[in-house]
């Protein structure tokens, strides 16, 4: 039989359920992995049911306090810290689906670190409606490992180099290089139409927003509305190849603002292939069906973490990584007609 305390008073049964359904106040200790992130990621991860509307709402207000003090929601929490959540009514939890154990293409790995080829499709960690990602999956896989935290992030459908730490040491001194932009990141994107020959920098401001829905995403900011909270972004374009109706771009990061690849490509007028948030959703699905290329699907996002240059945490040496192509990517490539003359129009 189950014993609760109710009312400061043990008692013995079932928990009425109006007493179950009582929101109380939450107070959540900062782990380890929470270590660095932004509160408002850190409560989503925590809060599984709750709206982001209202994960927002509760921290403009000033309702959820770190360390006793007001916090905004891009304030980063840090191991030990004490968050204090007001009372949410939250859903009755789900039963959690089994994570199950996967290893993914290994690209380099000591005692510090490893690196993986991330699948296109698959996030990188559990949460707003995923149930497990690569972090989650890898930590099955290796029930040995003590410490295994990732570096930093791609999005579900971007493929490519990802770095995991596999000690506190070596996490902490890569996502100092991260912030201090000491690494190098090139991406492959496939975007629509033919890429200006003369664009090969742009830099414009990129703004976040919440949608009414409670989805997050980015604009860029020329100046006027909200453009006192955008943030600066530099992205660096090479063309690889001219393709008839696409261009094959080298894109390097000096800044690494969220989506940013995706919104500057498509904010010049090409947008990533297949990209779902920022890109041409009708193409995208006559793409997806077959109609676009007859006789060939692709149902994705054309973007792929081709390169990662980072400084060894503990030796210093320079280390070079580099992720080959998906094969659903580099099919869709076989498959586009390039141009007679490099720089011809489509």
């Amino acid at each position: 039989m189950d014993r609760r305390i109710i009312g400061g008073k043990v008692r013995a049964g079932p928990v009425p359920a109006a007493v179950q359904a009582a929101p109380q106040v939450l107070h959540l200790t900062v782990d380890e992995g929470g270590a660095g992130q932004r509160l408002d990621n850190f409560l989503m991860r925590h809060l599984k049911g709750v709206p982001k509307t209202h994960v927002y709402r509760v921290i403009r207000c000033g309702e959820v306090r770190v360390n006793k003090g007001r916090a905004q929601a891009d304030t980063r929490v840090q191991p030990g810290d004490l968050v204090r959540v007001p009372p949410l009514r939250l859903p009755a939890a789900p039963e959690a689906a089994p994570v199950p154990a996967r290893e993914f293409e290994l690209l380099f790995e000591d005692e510090h670190l490893l690196a993986i080829a991330k699948p296109p499709g698959v996030a990188v960690h559990g949460g707003s409606g995923v149930s497990f990602g690569v972090i989650e999956q890898l930590r099955r896989a290796r029930p040995q490992s003590k410490f295994l935290e990732l570096v930093h992030r791609l999005d579900r459908d971007t493929s490519g180099v990802l770095l995991l730490a596999k000690k506190r040491s070596a996490l902490t001194a890569l996502q100092d290089q991260f912030r201090a932009r000491s690494t190098a990141k090139s991406y492959t994107a496939l975007v629509l139409g033919a890429w200006p020959a003369a664009l090969r920098r742009i830099d414009v401001p990129l703004h976040k927003f919440v949608q009414p829905d409670g989805q997050r995403r980015v604009r860029a900011s020329s100046g006027g509305g909200g453009a006192a909270a955008a943030q600066r972004a530099i992205t660096l374009v090479d063309v690889v190849q001219r393709l008839r109706g696409f261009t094959l771009l080298d894109v390097g990061l000096l800044t690494g603002r969220t989506h940013q690849i995706r919104v500057h490509l498509a904010d010049a007028g090409h947008p990533i292939v297949g990209d779902a948030k920022y890109g041409d959703f009708e193409f995208n699905k006559s793409l997806a069906r077959g109609q676009a290329l007859p006789g060939s699907r692709y149902d994705g996002m054309f973007l792929h973490a081709r390169r990662l240059a980072f400084d060894h945490p503990q030796s210093g040496e320079r280390i070079v990584l580099e992720a080959a192509l998906p094969a659903p990517c580099a099919a869709l490539l076989q498959r586009l007609a390039p141009l007679a003359e490099p720089g011809a129009a489509p």
